[in-house]
This record gives structure tokens, C-alpha cells and sequence, in this order.
């Protein structure tokens, strides 16, 4: 019984903590990048800054949401498997509980006049977040030329795909930038065999 209080014990901090950030973030899982790093690199150093850049770029790639994605690596760095799944649970039962109860009476609910302007004053908070977590991850990116590059031509055929009001979904960017990483590498390690 000790042993079983003991790993509750241990498990607590990592559930309260995305129970928080899934309780107090609106935005989605974007918004939620800001609030993670926030926790698990600055605060409770569970996470080096560079890895964090990993944790996002593969929660962004792989199938599912990012906060959710991000959530479960965390937690299984810190604490296994069980502890993927606190953090899974952690992040997700403030949205279910919540868009739950406002399912029960949405109509009503958005005609509100107040609710209405609460909501406009959120989306203007999580560009913001959004912006903050994408400035703080390019600060913190390795300045090489690949980087660089991949950065520039993305931001450009965003630009222009917008202008143009060309619809171009992100899941090809992330694609075309993980394809080019995998060609840089195999190239780099063409290059190094050579020479030895």
C-alpha cells in the first residue's frame, strides 16, 4: 500500500500540471506550445531546450493533435508509460468536461453578448500565444543554413499562398521540410564516407 501512495505521490505533479495547462489555455494545442515550454523547460527543467524543439516538431508531425502528442511524450520521458497516460488524461479531461457542458446549452450560450466579446478577447490572446511559442522556438533553433533556408522559403510560399489565396495545407510544409532534413542527412552521410 506504501509503494502504491509513493508512485500516486510521484504522478501528481506531472497530472496537476497538465491539468492546469489543459484548464487554463484557450487556442488549442498551438497555444498550449508557449505554456509547455513555459513549464517543463524553464520551470521544472524536465525537458533541455533543444529537446523541447524535438518534442514539438514530432508532435506536430505525427497523427493527432499537438498538445495532446506533446503531452504523452512528456509524460513518458518523466515517467513511463503510466505516466503517458496521466499526462494524456491530465490534458484532455478540462476540454472534454468543459466543451461537454457547453454542448448542453450552446445556442443560448453564444447569444450571450458577454460571451460573445469574452471570445473576441481570447482570439487576440492566443495569436499572441501562438506567436510567442513560434518566437521562442526560433530563437532557440540551431542558426545553420539548412535551417535558415527551410525557414525562409516556408514563411515566403506562406506569404504568397495567402496573397494568391492559394490553399496549400501545413501538413505538406511539414512534409516537404522533413523530406528535405532526410535528403541534407543522407547527402551529409554520402559525404563523410567519401572522404574516408
Amino acid at each position: 500500500m506504501e509503494t502504491l501512495v509513493k508512485k500516486i505521490k510521484g504522478y501528481l505533479p506531472l497530472f496537476l500540471t497538465m491539468l492546469k495547462i489543459g484548464l487554463f489555455t484557450f487556442g488549442g494545442g498551438y497555444a498550449m506550445i508557449a505554456l509547455f515550454e513555459n513549464e517543463f523547460v524553464e520551470k521544472k527543467k524536465w525537458l533541455e531546450k533543444d529537446e523541447f524543439l524535438d518534442v514539438a516538431a514530432i508532435a506536430e508531425s505525427t497523427p493527432g493533435p499537438i498538445a495532446i502528442n506533446a503531452a504523452t511524450y512528456i509524460g513518458y520521458k518523466n515517467a513511463g508509460i503510466i505516466g503517458s497516460i496521466i499526462a494524456t488524461l491530465g490534458i484532455c479531461i478540462p476540454s472534454f468536461i468543459i466543451i461537454y457542458a457547453i454542448s448542453l446549452f450552446f445556442d443560448a450560450f453564444l447569444s450571450l453578448t458577454l460571451v460573445a466579446y469574452a471570445f473576441k478577447g481570447i482570439q487576440i490572446c492566443v495569436v499572441y500565444l501562438i506567436l510567442t511559442a513560434g518566437l521562442k522556438m526560433l530563437a532557440h533553433m540551431k542558426k545553420n543554413a539548412f535551417n535558415i533556408i527551410i525557414i525562409s522559403i516556408t514563411l515566403i510560399c506562406m506569404v504568397v499562398f495567402s496573397m494568391f489565396a492559394v490553399k496549400f495545407s501545413t501538413i505538406f510544409y511539414i512534409m516537404i521540410s522533413g523530406a528535405c532534413g532526410v535528403v541534407v542527412y543522407l547527402l551529409g552521410k554520402i559525404r563523410k564516407e567519401e572522404k574516408q
